[in-house]
């Protein structure tokens, strides 16, 4: 784990973006052109990562799968068996409350879930391992989130998997043997397609309902044109599940 996060962090942005700043320092001597080349490179990724409207564009192309109609959260319950919410990290020792909570992220999709769950009566299951290895589960928070702020009793916690790919593959091994087979999977927007794809490939049928739509209507001043910095933190998170879908589709078959 350690490895492939330092691989991973170096090659996607912002890791990349400041590579290239460190060679354009490196090589301002010796190699100017190449020197000059990086700097730009790393400058404007820098920057085009940092608009808004960059983040509503890119969401847009990410952003396969409608949202799920409200009209249809009460019938859910005849079109599947259970609803799957996906792990998205933790948040470290918060002194406000003493133990790690779930992301913000988590937090979405928690609520849209438990949402879900009290509309259709569906159970519910956590997906999502430790975090770097150490205790508790992504499974564990969401599960105890999932009942001291939304009010929802979690049956099932997966709290193994480290990938989506092991989201889906784990679950089945839960799920399946149970007779569980239709899944209503939470996660957000840009990252429906690859857990679609993972779950399909382990044995589900899947009614996604993405949560936390980027593609929309920015509503920013001057169109987003103007940097901010959340903007480079949801890009990154873009840019990763860009990757993460092509990779998937290379190789996990």
């Amino acid at each position: 784990m350690p490895f492939r996060y330092f691989i991973k962090q170096l090659l996607l942005p912002p890791g990349i973006l400041l590579l290239l700043l460190v060679l354009a320092w490196w090589w301002r001597h010796s190699r100017p052109r190449l020197a000059r080349l990086c700097f730009i490179a790393g400058v404007g990724g820098f920057w085009l990562m940092s608009l808004p409207v960059v983040v509503q564009w890119s969401a847009k192309a990410l952003e396969r799968e409608p949202p799920l109609p409200r009209s249809e959260w009460v019938t859910l319950a005849q079109r599947a068996d259970a609803i799957v919410v996906l792990g998205s990290g933790r948040d470290r020792g918060d002194l406000a409350w003493g133990t790690d909570q779930p992301t913000g992220i988590g937090l979405e999709r928690q609520r849209y879930a438990a949402r879900l769950a009290k509309a259709s009566g569906l159970p519910v299951l956590t997906s999502g391992g430790l975090h770097y290895g150490s205790p508790p589960s992504e499974a564990k928070l969401m599960a105890d989130s999932m009942l001291d702020d939304f009010g929802v009793t979690v049956r099932w916690q997966e709290g193994r998997s480290r990938t989506t790919w092991e989201n889906a593959k784990m679950s089945a091994e839960m799920l399946l043997p149970q007779g569980i087979r239709r899944v209503v999977v939470v996660t957000h927007a840009s990252h429906m397609p690859r857990a679609v794809w993972s779950f399909e490939r382990s044995g589900f049928e899947v009614v996604p309902a993405p949560v936390g739509f980027l593609g929309q209507d920015n509503a920013r001043p001057l169109g987003g044109w103007m940097p901010e910095f959340k903007s480079i933190w949801q890009s990154g998170q873009l840019m990763n599940e860009a990757v993460g879908q092509v990779g998937y589709r290379l190789f996990y078959r």
